[in-house]
């Protein structure tokens, strides 16, 4: 290949790196804008490999000036992601190896996919895995039919199946109380909320969540206004708290840490990995989208993405323990009132779309 071809080659693929470095500083909810928010180690992974291809191609003004640009933009990335790895300490604590297992609670989360129609894998998994909260989505009459064999061993819960993709189904083996379905910001979108009590008597608050992703042409303001709103009602209340589902953002998203700061809840994935659930058939172009956030009131006894379901996300388990000392062990997320603001115009954005 010619050197000056080379040259262009390199200069676009550079110029497209660093524009997918910027562009998610934008506060935009332009879905096209936010959907980089997604890629980023994607993006800090193609970035070595084009330095290299900019050297090959000369040393002239514009290669060196993009060089500069291409090491800022691999800094950013590294800046955003390294909490997602194990150079980084966890916040999120782990419980110790004798925790009562009364005081502990297992769940998984699993994006079904709704046309997926391999019901048996899904219940395989259950018996394998054994959990006792189960938070199936995207489920529809099918899987509601195919999973009812469950309700044997988790007789308590909801169904709320759907054809949109946003059905939902929560299988529960322990008492559940003050069990709703909830339509926070558009009507064809649910959530659950439950209170959990474990074997010891010791209640928790539960939610399950999965709202509506950005897309290029698809604002973000839904899903950053509902994950508010939880987050919300979570501060609110101040008891111990597990919130939990696809919430179709990444970890380290602007709108996630938003929803943290404002809920005040640990991230189990800081200082473990990133544990990317979607997509299942892409190995390469995979990220965290399956979450399970909880306050500081648990410690962490287990975090793992299960086998493959016929999905195109991973499932997740995660087992949390209550402990007396855990809120002194961590300390979560705290929000200020430039949080409390921008919290403030998501929803009203959010409720402004829902409305139009």
């Amino acid at each position: 290949m010619p050197v000056s071809t080379l040259s262009i080659v390199a200069q676009g693929l550079a110029v497209a790196l660093i524009a997918a470095t910027l562009l998610p500083f934008w506060r935009s909810r332009a879905g096209l804008v936010r959907t980089f928010d997604f890629p980023r180690f994607q993006v800090a992974a193609a970035i070595p490999p084009v330095l290299v291809l900019l050297v090959a191609a000369g040393t002239d003004p514009v290669s060196l000036g993009l060089g500069g640009g291409l090491l800022a933009a691999l800094f950013l990335q590294l800046r955003r992601i390294l909490p997602f790895t194990r150079l980084t300490p966890p916040t999120a604590r782990d419980a110790p190896a004798d925790a009562d297992p009364a005081a502990c609670v297992a769940i998984l989360i699993v994006n079904v996919l709704q046309s997926n129609r391999a019901y048996d894998r899904l219940l395989r998994l259950v018996e394998q895995s054994d959990p006792d909260l189960i938070l199936a989505l995207e489920t529809d009459a099918g899987w509601r039919d195919a999973l009812r064999p469950l309700r044997a061993r988790y007789p308590h819960g909801v169904d709320q199946p759907q054809d949109n993709t946003y059905g939902l189904m929560l299988y529960s083996r322990l008492p559940l109380d003050d069990v709703r379905v909830c339509f926070l910001v558009e009507d064809d979108v649910p959530s659950v909320r439950a209170g959990v009590t474990l074997p010891s008597g010791e209640r928790f608050t539960f939610h399950g969540v999965h709202p509506r992703p950005p897309h290029p042409g698809q604002s973000s303001a839904p899903r950053d206004g509902e994950l508010v709103l939880i987050a919300r009602e979570v501060a609110r209340e101040g008891g111990p708290a597990v919130v939990a589902g696809d919430l179709n953002d990444v970890a380290w998203s602007r709108t996630t840490r938003l929803f943290q700061a404002i809920g005040g809840l640990l991230d189990p994935r800081v200082g473990r990995g990133a544990y990317p659930t979607f997509h299942a058939g892409w190995p390469m172009l995979r990220w965290p989208l399956d979450h399970a956030f909880f306050s500081e009131h648990f410690l962490l006894a287990r975090l793992e993405r299960l086998p493959d379901i016929g999905s195109d996300h991973f499932p997740i388990l995660i087992a949390l323990c209550r402990d007396e000392d855990a809120e002194a062990m961590q300390e979560p997320p705290a929000s200020d009132a430039e949080d409390r603001r921008e919290g403030a115009e998501a929803v009203a954005e959010a409720r402004d779309e829902a409305k139009a």
